[in-house]
């Protein structure tokens, strides 16, 4: 007895002494508006990592928290972050009572990024959106002004393009396999659907996937994690669509276990900022959760986002200083309206099956299935035997005639057809679709048409599968495994959409005879007609399988990570044609190509104090190459690239952490080498180096061993001057260059006509230390944000952005542009000062940017505690003009055709460029009930 007695003091004290080594801490959360409870908001011991959900009702517990000076951050999405400083006393536990969260206005800023997203460089058909500033919109300042204010002069963070980052719904890779960048249109339009998102920078350690040097981004669609109500909003805006209304509902997690989401919206325009760009977006959206028990929840997801828009053309600077920067040469008038010959239409509906099994409280296993079907159009004239239709074909414009010379080789400029061609180009600058309907009426064979229009069509369908296991090992070791599988088979092939007039288009090449004008051997001189596949057809098949492990670690002074993973990646072309250039190696399936590859990464943070943090990581990994890359000429044969290897990354960052209530602010350095780079392009070039003279032809140009370096730092702050006042800042610096030298072969499609080898081989691509092209380089941003306690706020920032250059054509680096090949001497004044100036990198002028933005909330119904409200926004509110990326013409591969095409000082083969909105507006209306 006297034992048991004994026993059950000593138990007793040891449970007092604990409690008085680790006091507790609760609260509840509520919207600071409608004073709803909020659920499902995480509260996280900065020091610590400790992290608690709110339950339905908004409150939140700590069993347990270390003595001495504390940070609590609370946070979720679509609201402002609280943080609030504690110091507890042995003993003590903590009531915080009722803390409120305000909205947070960027979340509405947010819907106001519509435009760079949507828009792309290049006319290929993999349908990729190019920019990484929307991944990137977290709360962290440097990323907001990343994201919102340096976006729309397409800045990349770290100079990295998204392919380099992982995009994820429901932990399954959204990267393309096609050229591994996320298609945004395929959930464009749904962002109340698509707010639930979770992000890590860099290679800092994710709970869903190894990632990349970018960083990753988790949406998360299951529906019991909605707040349960119902939005709907309407908004106006001159950017590349004038409308847009979207209405969502959200039931929540029912007495039966039940809960479900469903989101639409529509946004249409006649014209966006540049001429002639239409667009017409539906998108729908709906998730449905059945909690079977404590254990089990199974979640059905369904995406439908349907997408047209008309592109707008880059043009050289002799057409923008005659037409202007709004310009766009894809367009014409057809019975009163405008119709754009390049619309890009998408449409990839996607289904997924979501199964979250809570195996222990320590456990966690998320096993999805989802299949993504669909289709993506890229729209272009065709024509046989008639004038080419682009009002910017060289032979229409001034330059043509300004940079004639006479047989004996001297200028020999025509002032007066010049002249005829500028006031003809000024009065008829747009496409005539009406006079290619006369053509094709009157083509001299009856029914042919001369002219049409077709898409280049890629039809997809993608069934993706993977499980997620996350553990909490120990209370200091947590494990996250995952394994994924995606299996891909690529219809792409030319679809006839549109006849113009004519009965049919003959399926041949017109650029060669015989046999090397069929496009398909086992049926020549096919009659083709509205609907029926042309020109191209094949598939392209891709198996992909890969796992990863990460071992996190949770100390009082420090947490670290490591984490590993393996990919085996296998392609195969199928050709559906036997072209008459590639008789042999165009039919059937190909050799199959496959790649093995690993990732090792690992960090530390260090807290020196629960304000001041110290954040290291590094990854070294290998990368398969894209889908796009791996066959040099996938429309025409089978060939695989040549000297195709998997990339290698090493990418390494270091940051210092201040996190306060008043003030937040992080200073970063990083650096990034990618190796062994493959880029593939196609253009339309002269003399590439054959010994007979003015050869020209259309080539595929194969860039092998391409090095990428990118280094520099990161700053943002971010000051609560007052009660209601917020001063932010952020900067960026960085060097992104090419850091050796790559190889470039061409795939030559008239030396496969003459029955000869079609590679050829440039040797050296002389690009060592030229700027990555395309992103400014150097960035900085101060604002300043004013909050009313009466829900409306107003703010502006001023950007500065520079150091942004234009991308240099590859083939002029090789030595084929200064050596003749016909006396293996460089040609006449080809030396190496001149060469060096005439093939010195183009760099853009910087340019600063104002923008405004504003909005006021009200709350409508006490009982109901409904809200509406609105949201506006201007964009470079002084109307600068700027260059956004461009790129430099491939056609005059010889330094003495470069030097005809300058002699004027108007090139008709100079550079083409790309140019940024100038104002723009965003308003947006809202009502929550």
């Amino acid at each position: 007895m006297k034992k048991l007695v004994l026993s059950t003091l000593l138990v007793l004290q040891a449970v007092f002494v604990f409690a008085q080594q680790n006091p507790a801490l609760k609260g509840k959360v509520i919207d600071a508006k409608s004073q709803k409870p909020l659920q499902n908001v995480v509260a996280v011991i900065q020091s610590t990592n400790q992290t608690v959900l709110t339950t339905f009702d908004g409150s939140f517990v700590f069993q347990t928290i270390p003595s001495g000076e504390q940070v609590l951050v609370i946070k979720t999405p679509g609201y402002n972050q609280q943080t609030l400083m504690l110091e507890p006393f042995t003993g003590e536990t903590i009531d915080l009572g009722v803390i409120l969260l305000e909205e947070d206005i960027t979340s509405e800023q947010q819907l106001s990024l519509v435009t760079i997203t949507e828009n792309d460089l290049g006319d290929d058909n993999s349908g990729s959106e190019s920019t990484s500033g929307l991944l990137q919109a977290s709360r962290d300042t440097y990323q907001q002004a990343a994201a919102f204010n340096w976006g729309l002069a397409r800045f990349r963070i770290r100079g990295l393009d998204n392919e380099y980052g992982v995009t994820m719904i429901n932990g399954i890779a959204m990267n393309k396999l096609y050229d591994g960048r996320p298609q945004w249109s395929n959930w464009g339009g749904l962002n109340d659907a698509t707010r639930n998102q979770e992000f890590t920078m860099g290679s800092a350690p994710s709970d869903y996937t190894f990632g990349n040097a970018l960083g990753t981004q988790e949406i998360n669609t299951r529906a019991s994690f909605y707040r349960p109500g119902t939005r709907i909003s309407m908004s106006g805006t001159n950017t590349n669509y004038s409308w847009r209304m979207m209405g969502t509902h959200a039931s929540g997690m029912n007495k039966d276990g039940w809960a479900f989401v469903v989101s639409a919206s529509r946004r249409w325009a006649e014209e966006g900022y540049f001429e002639g760009t239409d667009y017409a977006a539906n998108s729908l959206f709906a998730s449905v959760e059945k909690k079977f028990n404590d254990k089990h929840s199974l979640n059905l997801t369904s995406i439908y986002a349907q997408n047209s828009r008309g592109k707008s053309s880059p043009n050289t600077q002799e057409v923008t200083d005659l037409k202007g920067v709004r310009y766009n040469s894809y367009w014409g008038w057809q019975d009163g309206k405008k119709r754009n010959s390049r619309d890009k239409d998408i449409e990839e509906p996607m289904t997924m099956l979501s199964h979250y099994w809570k195996i222990t409280d320590k456990t966690t296993l998320n096993t999805n299935v989802a299949f993504q079907t669909g289709k993506i159009g890229n729209s272009r004239l065709d024509f046989q035997g008639g004038n080419n239709p682009d009002p910017t074909y060289y032979r229409n414009l001034p330059s043509y005639y300004l940079n004639q010379f006479d047989n004996n080789g001297v200028w020999a400029p025509d002032y007066t057809q010049a002249g005829i061609a500028r006031a003809n180009f000024l009065a008829n600058g747009q496409i005539d679709w009406n006079a290619m309907y006369v053509a094709n009426q009157n083509s001299v064979n009856p029914g042919r048409s001369i002219y049409a229009l077709y898409e280049d069509r890629t039809d997809d369908n993608l069934l993706s599968a993977n499980s997620i296991l996350n553990s909490s090992l120990s209370d200091n070791i947590s494990l996250t495994a995952a394994a994924n599988f995606r299996k891909l088979r690529s219809h792409n092939h030319q679809n006839l959409l549109d006849l113009l007039g004519g009965q049919f288009f003959l399926d041949i090449d017109p650029f060669f005879a015989g046999n090397a004008a069929q496009t398909d051997l086992n049926n020549p001189n096919r009659q083709v007609v509205e609907g029926d596949t042309y020109g191209y057809n094949y598939l392209l098949h891709a198996l992909t399988f890969d796992g990863f492990t990460q071992f996190k670690f949770t100390y009082d002074k420090a947490d670290f990570y490591l984490a590993q993973s393996f990919s085996r990646t296998e392609y195969q072309r199928e050709g559906l044609y036997r072209n008459g250039i590639y008789a042999d190696n165009s039919y059937g399936k190909g050799e199959s190509v496959t790649f093995e590859n690993f990732g090792f990464k690992g960090g530390l943070t260090y807290k020196l104090t629960g304000k001041h943090l110290f954040d290291f990581n590094g990854m070294y990994m290998t990368k398969a190459p894209t889908l796009r890359n791996s066959f040099s000429n996938a429309r025409l044969n089978n060939n695989i690239t040549p000297d195709l290897v998997s990339e290698s990354i090493v990418s390494a960052d270091g940051s210092y952490i201040i996190r306060t209530p008043k003030f937040k602010s992080r200073l970063t350095g990083f650096y990034s080498k990618i190796s062994n780079s493959t880029e593939i392009s196609f253009f339309y070039a002269e003399n590439i180096g054959d010994n007979e003279g003015d050869e020209d032809a259309f080539v595929s140009e194969i860039v092998t061993g391409l090095d990428k370096q990118n280094m520099g730092v990161e700053l943002g702050l971010e000051y609560q001057l007052t009660s209601t006042i917020k001063v932010t800042a952020a900067a960026s610096y960085g060097q992104y260059i090419y850091s050796d030298n790559a190889k470039l072969k061409t795939n030559d499609d008239g030396l496969a006509a003459l029955g000869q080898d079609p590679i050829k081989d440039f040797g050296k691509v002389y690009i060592k230390d030229y700027r990555q092209p395309g992103m400014p380089q150097t960035a900085a941003s101060f604002g300043l944000e004013y909050r009313d306690p009466h829900f409306w706020w107003v703010g502006a920032n001023i950007n500065y952005l520079g150091d942004s250059y234009l991308d240099v054509s590859n083939i002029l680096r090789t030595d084929n542009f200064s050596i003749d090949p016909a006396t293996g001497a460089s040609y006449p004044g080809a030396t190496e000062d001149e060469v060096r100036r005439v093939l010195k990198q183009e760099k853009f002028d910087s340019f600063s940017i104002l923008n405004l933005t504003g909005g006021k909330s009200w709350r409508i119904s006490k009982a109901n505690r409904n809200t509406v409200g609105f949201f506006a926004s201007v964009n470079n509110v002084l109307d600068v003009t700027y260059k956004t990326g461009g790129f430099e013409q491939s056609r005059k591969a010889t330094f003495p055709d470069l030097q005809q095409d300058l002699v004027s000082g108007t090139r008709a083969f100079g550079p083409k460029y790309f140019y940024g909105y100038g104002r723009t507006f965003f308003v947006n209306f809202y009502i929550n009930f």
